[in-house]
């Protein structure tokens, strides 16, 4: 019979994983034994914080459950924020830990990475499953598997005590996941026939849904409005308004709309109110449909569906399309356009002759302007190809691991990642990660010498800037001593650099030193 540890990772290996990001303690060292062997490729980045980051980068891309291995107490600590951030976005990410031996667990005796309860640290962001009993890890492991492949998706922790690591157990075994609910279409459909302009509001649960979601649009005559977490859908399309409903010409096409349809959306501030105005139109008349029955109860609806958008939406086409959906669109295109700041026109121009520079590839964001700017306005043209940390729980120092995690779930593709200096500074270590496993990242550094997105708010708000100029590092000498290529860039010629190298290598952005502003 096979040790605990030994059965958890064949049962990963039975899930399909492929890559495990992690850094070894003395708490992990059963589990790292069973590695060997398994065909799995382990990663080692820098931080903990990262290994979740890179975890959740990699389930975006490769469309399977991340995995991060982490030590008992700091380890799990360190993982928290990705798994915070995994969870605002709907992402599986699994973190594996070990614990301290279970008659010592709650007593306070000042033990290595001693936590009074682990898992209550983990609780407050998804399942946290602890083993009590070596005979009960299958059940235990078909608990996580059904969490991270089906619904909802997010993040789930599972810790094993020392004491169970090398004890034997029984084997995983493989259960039939449950499938999404099938409601009856019946009553939406009869709605949408009943429209004269239509529109759609499609968010993350999308991002899997691409065909499905542009046949509907096509077979209604409906607008398209892609919240962040949805771009990379419908590229170029007519019908498309790749464009944040926090702008007020995208409200206006939604006040104008005779019946909403919002998919896979939790109709979240930072896509729909991120200026805090309050000035959203009603959506109570909407069809919802969303995979999560209690994402469905946070909202009135006229009427809910709770079902995967893939499976649904074929079933809702109406007997004929609206008329005038693409002048809609583009009408709310153009006008949202025209509504941003002359600074975020020229970070989307400036996106736009990245993405035509170097075609299906992927940009990973984090906390930084560009992205900001991206997020209100920008159409990708790769699905699941655009993503950052900008919106929902918002972690600076996202990009870089989430940039390593995009590159080894698609060695073919280029990952672009686009970070400021003061992200960059949360986890520069992990620059060295890529240069270990030769990825095609350019990590593209804005570079204004602080955290220039608060200085403006502070100074908006009529308050004395300060904390907001950490000194950045000499990106030339920073990338030395990572061992990667540097090139300093403009605007202008950004799109020429990016795409006449590879990665993995840095590329520096001077902008307006936030001292300045």
């Amino acid at each position: 019979m096979k040790t605990v540890a030994q059965t958890l990772v064949d049962w990963l290996k039975t899930e399909g994983v492929e890559v495990i990001f992690g850094i070894p303690g003395v708490h992990t060292i059963e589990l790292y034994r069973a590695l060997p062997g398994a065909e799995i490729r382990h990663v080692t980045p820098r931080h903990e914080a990262s290994a979740g980051f890179m975890a959740d980068g990699y389930a975006r891309v490769s469309g399977h459950f991340g995995v991060a291995l982490v030590i008992t107490g700091p380890g799990v600590t360190n993982a928290l924020t990705p798994m915070a951030q995994a969870r605002a976005d709907s992402v599986p990410v699994l973190v594996i830990s070990g614990v301290n031996r279970r008659e010592t667990l709650g007593k306070g005796l000042g033990h290595l990475h001693e936590l009074p309860d682990q898992r209550a640290v983990t609780r407050v962001v998804g399942p946290a499953l602890h083993l009590e009993d070596p005979h009960a890890l299958p059940g235990m492991l078909a608990h996580a598997g059904r969490a991270l492949t089906t619904g909802r998706r997010g993040p789930v922790h599972v810790e094993i005590p020392l004491d169970l690591m090398n004890v034997p157990s029984p084997p995983a075994v493989a259960l039939a996941k449950p499938g999404a609910p099938q409601p009856d279409p019946a009553k939406a459909k009869a709605r949408l026939r009943l429209s004269r302009k239509p529109l759609i509001l499609a968010g993350g649960g999308c991002r899997d849904a691409g065909p499905e979601l542009k046949a509907l649009a096509e077979a209604m005559g409906a607008p398209v409005v892609l919240t962040t977490n949805a771009r990379g859908l419908m590229h170029d399309h007519p019908l498309a308004v790749p464009a944040s409903p926090s702008l007020d010409p995208v409200r206006d096409l939604i006040r104008d709309s005779d019946q909403l349809l919002v998919v896979g959306s939790e109709l979240g501030s930072t896509d729909y109110d991120m200026f805090v105005n309050g000035q959203l139109p009603a959506l109570s008349g909407m069809i919802r449909i969303d995979i999560d029955g209690a994402q469905l109860a946070r909202h009135f609806s006229a009427l809910t569906l709770q079902a995967d958008a893939k499976e649904i939406l074929p079933k809702l086409h109406p007997l004929a399309p609206a008329p005038d959906g693409p002048a809609r669109a583009a009408a709310a295109r153009q006008a949202a356009f025209a509504s941003l700041t002359p600074d975020y026109q020229d970070e989307v121009r400036l996106l736009s002759a990245l993405r035509d520079a170097v075609p299906n590839a992927i940009f990973v964001g984090d906390s930084t302007q560009i992205a900001y700017a991206g997020n209100l306005f920008y159409s990708h043209d790769r699905p699941n190809g655009w993503f950052n940390a900008a919106t929902g729980y918002g972690a600076l120092g996202y990009g870089i691991g989430a940039a390593v995690g995009a590159a080894l779930a698609d060695p073919t593709a280029r990952v672009v990642c686009l970070t400021g200096d003061g992200g960059l500074m949360f986890h520069p270590g992990e620059l060295r990660t890529a240069h270990d496993e030769d990825l095609d990242v350019t990590f593209v550094v804005f570079n204004n010498e602080g955290y220039g997105e608060i200085a403006m708010a502070m100074k908006d708000a009529g308050a004395d800037v300060i904390g907001c100029t950490p000194s950045a590092p000499d990106m030339r000498a920073l990338a030395e001593a990572m061992g990667l290529p540097y090139a300093r860039a403009t605007d202008s010629d950004l799109p020429l650099i990016v795409a006449s190298g590879k990665g993995p290598r840095l590329v520096e952005v001077k902008r307006k030193p936030v001292s300045e502003f």
